[in-house]
């Protein structure tokens, strides 16, 4: 049991160590063009300047190969080459289906297995050569697609029909208490189906004329990031070469409001994480709402200041959770070992 559950955890990082670099130039360069171009109020960040635009796009098509390319190459480390094909289309899949880095793992495990298993049939000589490059790909990809579309997809649509319902809901309670629970689901997943309702019932009431609501997930958006940037600062013998330059990424994306920033750290190690990043986002939303922090813009991170209202409690807000990030990641993770340190 303790030699699979390696197993796992180094598929699972094969995976992570290809999808940094990717993570890496799309959030670069979105953060370049958004920190340039600024925030409008009631529309968040817009880019229309054509070189920035270029800009933006290209960090944009790098931003959406993320996912893919996560399953693609867990799918690769457990199945060798024929488990890369189908690992790809299950992750283009769940990027299809909005269900964001998580969908994107399970994905690439039902991928990998898959072709694994479709990889030891005993197959007459005539057929062994189409093996590779048709029968496998072929059998594994309309699996992992069949399970993606009607098993993975339609919980995640009724998910986020009830959550959006129970946020309805709350926002006639208490300020506080909603504040925690959205900073919670936007930390959960960053940028998945969870973070979207959260944003999107956020975002939807500034066209009320309601910002306090959007002000503490503002708070929360950029905390994920920031906390996992100044987490590897702050202890380097906690992280591999390639974690420590994907934090100094996570960083920029996280002063420019992209949670999927930190991604990478929560896809190498969710149960660590995770909890972590959820719990500094859902503090620092909590004393957003009670210092009542207002956001004019759909958009996170500070580079909305400029249209916060209560901004003192806005930065307040941000230093506390990333400092309650920082501080409960590093104290759950262990030092990794030396070899893993050094330039990969």
């Amino acid at each position: 049991m303790k030699e699979e559950l390696k197993r796992i955890r180094e598929h699972l990082m094969t995976g992570v160590s290809h999808m940094i670099p990717i993570v890496v130039i799309g959030g670069i360069f979105i953060a370049f063009a958004i920190a340039l171009s600024g925030i409008t109020p009631g529309k968040g960040a817009v880019v229309t300047q054509p070189f920035l635009k270029a800009i933006l796009d290209i960090g944009a098509a790098s931003f959406s190969m993320m996912v893919p390319v996560l399953a693609g190459f867990i799918a690769y480390s457990i199945a060798d080459r024929p488990g890369l094909a189908p690992g790809l289309v299950g992750g283009v899949l769940a990027t299809n289906l909005k269900a964001g880095f998580l969908g994107g793992i399970v994905a690439g495990f039902i991928a990998g297995y898959i072709a694994r298993w479709v990889k030891s049939w005993k197959v007459p000589k005539a057929i062994k050569p189409l093996m590779p490059i048709f029968i496998i790909p072929i059998i594994s990809g309309l699996v992992v697609g069949l399970i993606m579309i009607f098993v993975i997809g339609t919980p995640i649509a009724n998910l986020m029909a009830s959550m959006t319902n129970g946020l309805t809901t709350m926002n006639s309670g208490s300020a506080v208490v909603l504040a925690l629970v959205m900073g919670a689901m936007i930390a959960f997943d960053m940028g998945g189906p969870v973070n979207k309702v959260a944003f999107l019932f956020a975002s939807g009431l500034i066209g009320s004329g309601i910002y306090t609501v959007m002000g503490p997930v503002a708070v929360a958006i950029c905390i994920p990031p920031l906390g996992m940037g100044v987490a590897t600062l702050l202890a380097p013998k906690k992280y591999t070469h390639s974690e420590k330059d994907a934090g100094t990424a996570a960083l920029a994306m996280g002063l420019i409001g992209i949670t999927e920033g930190a991604i990478p750290f929560a896809a190498g190690d969710p149960i660590r994480v995770i909890p972590s990043i959820m719990v500094g986002s859902a503090v620092g939303a909590a004393i957003a709402a009670i210092g009542k922090v207002g956001d004019h813009a759909p958009h996170g991170g500070p580079i909305v200041l400029p249209v916060v209202d209560s901004r003192i409690m806005f930065i307040v807000a941000v230093l506390v959770g990333i400092a309650i990030t920082a501080i409960m990641v590093n104290a759950l993770k262990k030092n990794v070992p030396e070899e893993l340190m050094e330039e990969e």
